[in-house]
């Protein structure tokens, strides 16, 4: 989407929202984080459905609808009032769900499913279990796609364990971090399911140490532009987002 078309899709979201505070927080993270046009990237031309675990305000899925994904969307989220925001700003979409919730276990479907900045939260036994029950979830040439900090030495991982804590301070987290999974004890689960994997750096105009994590039940999948959007295997320097 050219950038001036982009900046109309995201007023558009953004106003949606009635809440001063909401509507900044969606405009900002909209225009500054490279995770919502890289997934749209991926999804481009394929429409199964998305299952968005620690969806929030449902920003991920209004995006897609702006950029023409016409899948069905199912959104959870154990905060209750980002929910209600959610779903009173998507109202008007079609196939369009958020619920809250807890996971595991992961709500019945197959298609595709989103991990962003989620697994952090939850312990490293916890996380395991959500990677291979997520991976179940995918029908043949379903994405898993997992934006997530990976534990690792660095200025970028220190800058992002500061600003966990700072967001957990304001209340803008209801959950406290609990592992920093490694790129290992991410990939281990994904590959033992029979995926395909692919890790590239996903953390372009950030400071943050923000890696993608796609993995791909193979199969069949509707044209697309998936394929070449993933990072190439074991490239470690260039963000997924650029590609």
């Amino acid at each position: 989407m050219p950038p001036a078309a982009d900046n109309r899709a995201i007023e558009r979201i953004a106003a949606r929202y009635p809440g001063r505070f909401h509507a900044g927080y969606a405009r900002g993270k909209l225009r500054h984080d490279p995770v919502f046009a890289a997934i749209a990237d991926w999804l481009e031309g394929d429409d199964q459905p998305l299952l968005d675990i620690g969806c929030g305000l449902g920003l991920l899925g209004q995006y897609l609808r702006e950029r023409g994904w016409r899948g069905a969307y199912h959104g959870i989220d154990l905060d209750a009032p980002k929910i209600a925001a959610a779903q009173a700003a998507a109202a008007a979409l079609g196939g369009f769900d958020c619920v809250t919730g807890t996971v595991p276990p992961l709500p019945p479907g197959a298609g595709h499913v989103a991990l962003v900045d989620v697994l952090h939260y939850l312990p490293h036994e916890s996380q395991q279990a959500l990677l291979r029950e997520a991976a179940q979830r995918l029908a043949p040439g379903g994405l898993l796609m997992i934006r997530n900090v990976l534990r690792a030495p660095g200025w970028r991982f220190r800058i992002t364990r500061a600003e966990e804590w700072l967001i957990r301070s304001l209340g803008w987290m209801r959950a406290a971090v609990r592992h920093y999974p490694t790129r290992a004890e991410l990939e281990q689960p994904l590959r033992a399911a029979g995926l395909e994997v692919e890790v590239a750096p996903l953390w372009r105009g950030t400071p943050f140490n923000s890696y993608a994590i796609v993995a791909r039940r193979p199969g069949s999948r509707q044209a697309g532009g998936v394929a070449a959007a993933l990072p190439a295997r074991g490239s470690d320097t260039r963000s997924v987002a650029d590609r």
